[in-house]
Parts: C-alpha cells; structure tokens; sequence
C-alpha cells in the first residue's frame, strides 16, 4: 500500500482523463462521436499514470509483494466490461458516459480491500450511483456533468488517499 501510494497515481491520471471527457461531452458534437472521441482520449491513461508515478515516486512492480499478480487482474478485469460499452456505443450512444463512469465507479471496489482505503469503496458507490441518478435527471445534452462529477469524486479520493499515504509512511518511519 505505501510503495504503490495506494494508487494515487492512477486515480490521478484518471481525474485528468475525465476532466479531458467532461470537455468532450460538452461539445456540439453527436453523442456517438463523443463516445468514441472518450474511447480514443482513455488511451492516454496508462501514460499518464506512468507519469504521475515519476512525480509520486510510486512503485508499480513492489518485489516480494504476493498481492502483486492480484493488482493486475484487477486492471485487467476491466477489460472485460469492454463487450458491455460497444454495445452502448452502438446501441445507446446517448448514455454511453454514464456506463463508463459507472464501471470506472465500480471497478474501484475491490481496491477498497487491496489497499486498506474504505475512500476506494466510497468513491466506488458515489461514482456509480451518482453517474446514474444524474443520467436520469438531465437532458442528453446536459451528460457532461457525468464525467465532471466523477473527475470531481476522484480528485477527493486521490487527495484522500494521498493524505493516507503520507499517514501510514509515518507510521512505518516511527
């Protein structure tokens, strides 16, 4: 948990990424280039998360760490919910960033145990609930606040797992 920061450097790329897809949504554009404008812009995910793990000074690879192959699976596990956004983008295109935030929301459950962070489960649930409860209060064009709201949901957790962090490195120094 504190040689990966708690994942604080892929939470704060994928703050970045869903400012980058409230910006899309925003734009007078069909909602099914926007979603596959958002498809193309997640690419920039892993960059910078490589990124922001220079700038946290984050350990992807912790040797000894049987948890390990378990983080990967995690990340990989999204893969599979792939099936489920093509079908949106061509079946639905006009809720398509709601099923994105909503597995962006849920996939961060299980770090809630991974990490020792319950900040994991909550922003899961906020995220996931909330994507929904606004798809069904606005209007089609009104959906960017879906990827505002979950860029905002996780920023808090990036700062609150960045405080934890810091917390448990001076646990481990004292």
């Amino acid at each position: 948990s504190v040689k990966a920061n708690n994942g604080v450097d892929f939470i704060s790329a994928a703050a970045i990424l869903w400012i980058a897809i409230s910006v899309i949504w925003s734009l007078d554009f069909t909602t099914y280039n926007k979603s596959v404008l958002t498809f193309m812009v997640s690419g920039i995910m892993l960059p910078l998360a490589f990124i922001f793990s220079k700038i946290y000074k984050t350990e992807w690879k912790v040797p000894g760490n049987a948890l390990q192959s378990l983080g990967i699976w995690l990340n990989v596990a999204q893969l599979f919910y792939f099936p489920f956004l093509i079908f949106l983008l061509l079946k639905a295109p006009d809720i398509f960033v709601m099923g994105y935030a909503i597995i962006t929301g849920a996939h961060l459950f299980p770090y809630a145990w991974f990490y020792e962070e319950k900040a994991y489960a909550f922003a899961a649930g906020l995220v996931s609930i909330g994507a929904f409860l606004i798809a069904i209060s606005v209007e089609d064009a009104e959906m960017f606040y879906i990827p505002i709201f979950t860029a905002t949901i996780l920023t808090f957790l990036g700062i609150s797992i960045y405080v934890s962090t810091n917390k448990k490195n001076k646990v481990i120094v004292h």
